[in-house]
Order: C-alpha cells, then sequence, then structure tokens
C-alpha cells in the first residue's frame, strides 16, 4: 500500500537551513562569545525556516492530533518568582538564582534558539549552571547544545546513554514509524549539523536509589531518578521549599492518565513495576505544584495527590490483573478483553490504553511466544498464506462476507477477512470500501471512548492509505 496522502513530501529545509548555519558560524566564529551568538541566531533561523514548513505540512497532513502539539506558540510565563518557562512542543524551564541558573529539559531543536533568546530577555542576567535532562527523547534534549557554556553541568540519568545509543542506533526505524504517525516530519532525519540527535554527552550521571542534592543562590535542587515513566532514563527534579516538581514525562502529556507503558511508534517496554515506586516516591513528597515539559503546570496539593494515587493504583491494578490472570492460565488476547479500571480508578487513556498495557505487560514477563502456536516458533507469518486462502475461499466472498461483519458491528473481524482479500486483489473494490467502513467504525468507537491520539491517527492513516488506493481505481 502506498504512503498516505497525509505523508506529504515535504521541502528538505535541513539541507538548506543547516548550510546557512555552517556559513553564518564561519563568518562570526571570530571568538567563542560570537560563535555562540552566532549559532544561536543561526538556530533560531533555521528553526523559523523549519516551523513554515512544518505548519505547511500539518495543515495538509490530515486531522492528527499532533497539530494540537506543533502549533503550541512559543513563548515565555513566568510560574514562580524565580521559575521561567519558555512553552513549545517541549517546553524548557529555567529557575533562576543568583549564583547562575538552572535549566530543566531543552525543548526541540528547531524551537530551542528561539526558546532561549526569549528566555534571556526575561531572566535576570547569569551563567547556565545547570542542564537537567528528563529523559532521551529529543523533544527534550534536542537543544542542549543551545543552552549548554563551557562550565555547564549536563546532568542526566545513568540509563541515560544507553538509551540514547539504542535510539540513535534504530534512527531510521523509528522515524519512519513517527513519520507516520506525525506526517509534518521531513522525509529523513538530520544526520549532521545543529538538529541531529544524538550528541548529548552528560558530564553528572544520577541513578537510583541515590538522589542528587545540591544548594545555589539559597535555593535546594533534588534531582530525582524516576525511571519507568518515558523510559529508564527518567530524571525529576524538586524543589523542596518551593514545593515545585518538574516532571518531564514522567506522567505523560496529561495528568492524571493511564501512563503510555507501550508507545506504538516503538521503544523498549517501560517497565511497571519501577513507576509504580516512582509513583510512591513522587506522592512522598507532597507537590503543590507540578511543572511538565508538555502542557501547562497543574497546581494544587490535593488535586495533585489525589491524581498521583490514583495513578499509581491504577497501573498496580492493571499490573495485578494480568499476573492473576496469567497464573489463572488465561491467554493475553483473553485479559485485554476482560481487564478495564474500575470505576474509583478511573483516567484519562488518551495517552496510554489499557488493554495495550496488559498486552506489553504480558509480554515484559513472558516475551514473545504464547505457546498458542507452533507457528510463532518460526519467520513464516500467517500471511504467507493470505493470497492462498484468498484464492480457495473466493475474494468475492471474503469481501461480503467481511461487509456482513461491519453491518453487525464486528468490525475486528471483518479486517481479518479483509487482510485475506485484499492479498488476494489488492484492488478489489468492495473490500477497499469495506475496509474504509470497518476502520471509519472503530475511528468513532475510539472519539467516544477513551480517545486515544495514537489510536485515532493510527487508524485515520489506514484509512487514508485505502482512500487513496480507492481513488486510484476511479482515475
Amino acid at each position: 500500500m502506498s504512503d498516505s496522502p497525509g505523508l506529504l513530501r515535504p521541502r528538505n529545509f535541513l539541507i538548506a537551513a543547516l548550510v546557512g548555519v555552517g556559513l553564518i558560524v564561519l563568518v562570526l566564529s571570530t571568538s567563542v562569545d560570537a560563535k555562540r551568538a552566532a549559532e544561536l541566531r543561526a538556530g533560531e533561523l533555521a528553526g523559523n525556516v523549519a516551523a513554515r514548513v512544518i505548519a505547511s505540512n500539518t495543515e495538509s497532513g490530515g486531522d492528527t492530533h499532533s497539530r494540537d502539539f506543533i502549533s503550541i506558540p512559543i513563548e515565555v510565563r513566568k510560574l514562580a518568582d524565580n521559575v521561567y518557562q519558555a512553552r513549545g512542543v517541549g517546553n524548557t524551564q529555567v529557575i533562576a538564582t543568583s549564583e547562575g541558573h538552572v535549566v530543566y529539559d531543552t525543548g526541540l531543536a528547531t524551537q530551542a534558539a528561539k526558546q532561549r533568546r526569549l528566555l534571556e530577555e526575561t531572566l535576570p542576567e547569569g551563567p547556565i549552571t545547570h542542564v537537567i535532562l528528563s529523559h532521551s527523547h529529543q523533544d527534550h534534549v534536542g537543544g542542549t547544545r543551545f543552552w549548554t557554556e563551557d562550565d555547564t553541568e549536563i546532568v542526566a540519568h545513568f540509563e541515560y546513554p544507553e538509551e540514547q545509543r539504542y535510539l540513535k542506533e534504530l534512527e531510521d526505524f523509528l522515524w519512519t514509524r513517527n513519520r507516520m504517525l506525525f506526517p509534518f516530519m521531513p522525509e529523513s532525519p538530520p544526520k549532521s549539523g545543529i538538529f541531529a540527535y544524538g550528541d548529548v554527552v552528560p558530564t553528572l550521571l544520577v541513578n537510583e536509589p541515590n538522589i542528587l542534592k545540591f544548594e545555589q543562590g539559597g535555593v535546594r535542587f533534588e534531582v530525582l531518578p524516576t525511571p519507568g515513566a518515558e523510559g529508564a532514563d527518567n530524571l525529576t527534579l524538586w524543589l523542596p521549599d518551593q514545593k515545585i516538581f518538574f516532571s518531564g514525562d514522567f506522567f505523560g502529556p496529561n495528568f492524571p492518565q493511564f501512563p503510555n507503558v507501550f508507545t506504538m511508534r516503538g521503544e523498549k517496554v517501560r517497565k511497571p513495576i519501577e513507576y509504580i515506586r516512582s509513583l510512591e516516591q513522587v506522592i512522598a513528597l507532597e507537590p503543590e505544584m507540578i511543572v511538565p515539559s508538555h502542557q501547562d503546570p497543574i497546581v494544587g496539593k490535593e488535586k495533585i495527590r489525589e491524581g498521583l494515587v490514583t495513578m499509581r493504583d491504577a497501573v498496580r491494578y492493571v499490573h495485578d490483573a494480568v499476573i492473576a490472570g496469567m497464573n489463572a492460565g488465561k491467554s493475553m488476547n483473553q485479559l485485554m478483553e476482560e481487564i478495564a479500571l474500575p470505576p474509583e480508578l478511573s483516567v484519562t487513556q488518551i495517552h496510554g490504553r489499557v488493554s495495550w498495557a496488559v498486552k506489553s505487560i504480558w509480554q515484559y514477563y513472558a516475551t514473545w511466544f504464547q505457546f498458542n502456536s507452533t507457528t510463532e516458533l518460526y519467520n513464516v507469518p500467517h500471511t504467507a498464506v493470505a493470497a492462498e486462502l484468498a484464492g480457495l475461499a473466493g475474494v468475492d466472498a471474503l469481501a461480503k462476507s467481511a461487509a456482513s461483519h461491519v453491518a453487525e458491528g464486528r468490525d475486528l473481524e471483518a479486517l481479518h477477512l479483509l487482510e485475506i482479500a485484499l492479498a488476494g486483489d489488492a484492488k478489489h473494490r468492495l473490500a477497499l470500501e469495506t475496509r474504509i467502513a470497518a476502520l471509519s467504525s472503530l475511528r468513532d468507537e475510539a472519539k467516544a471512548t477513551f480517545n486515544n491520539t495514537y489510536e485515532i491517527d493510527w487508524l485515520s492513516l489506514r484509512i487514508g492509505q485505502t482512500e487513496e488506493a480507492l481513488g486510484a481505481l476511479r482515475e
């Protein structure tokens, strides 16, 4: 199946932008300060070009939830007397002190230079003493080079180098998947220059159970290893005197929510028990403000505690239900169907879904072999005989049966039949029309129930691909 109409081939703005960066830095690099100033100006210029291309691609890239994130304006706001935030796709936070400033997360590479300029227009003067990175995702560390100075301490979790390594080595694989869900992205990742991923070298690593504590300008800082959220290298920041908790992606983009134990785009499964322990650690802090690196702060001690406890108990409930079901001899698919949160633990599943967590927890403990079929052990998938099955059953008969399933609300059964039918004839009109109907029905259900962004964007992608194939038949 060809790419969706949403997966446009954008201008390769990165090539032109990076060439421009190189020329400006070369011309102005008469000193270290001049070189840094030039890089910041060039980074903002290149970021502006990227923003225009992304906006253009977003407008024509279909109705995806990513549009809401990419359209967040870059602007600065003051969250407390000494706490500043530059908004964007990924927020950058600065805690100002009389002895220098501490940065928590550095946002996207394409937005970081502008975020720094706007923050510096608001901040009191002072060096950047620390850059603390919540985890190794590009929307949190992409702008690190724009913030570090000669003596800046780059603080990360002990697992950060390993997480960055595997993400870099799988960059092409993951980029392709991300681009399917976020169609505004360029065709390929930048492999060199100021926007390239994977060049952050921490100067200080923190590992549990240790907490990095330091005082600067009368402000006490505690850097907490809190793995299990967005990966094994999650690092949060606590200001004990102000009761402010900087969470990065510890909760995901919403609070409270069911966590993204599984992420559709790929990456390692996040460990549920680690996350439960990390949540208990944060509950004990009793924060009065949470400052995430996506979206807006959450304020209110009781509101925050209630949300934290509900999240912890929800994850524990699902984890324990999976363990009990496995011990009772139930299959993974049975548990995906059966396990649901009780009303008192109900939280949004807009980002992470309980049924996907069930599957991830099962495979985390028992890996991929389910003891269901011998063919699980070998490299020939069931799709290898799909065309043969289509020939035996007849594509027309399969498509008609699938249409009956859709009419009776059995969309998933219909999609199984349609995979076989389309393997026999990829241009079968009824099969394509029925697949659009089944996918559209699933999307309507998704919007009416959990409104999970990944699920909806995936279904939208598949609908677009099928509409493109169907449109080709009409030409």
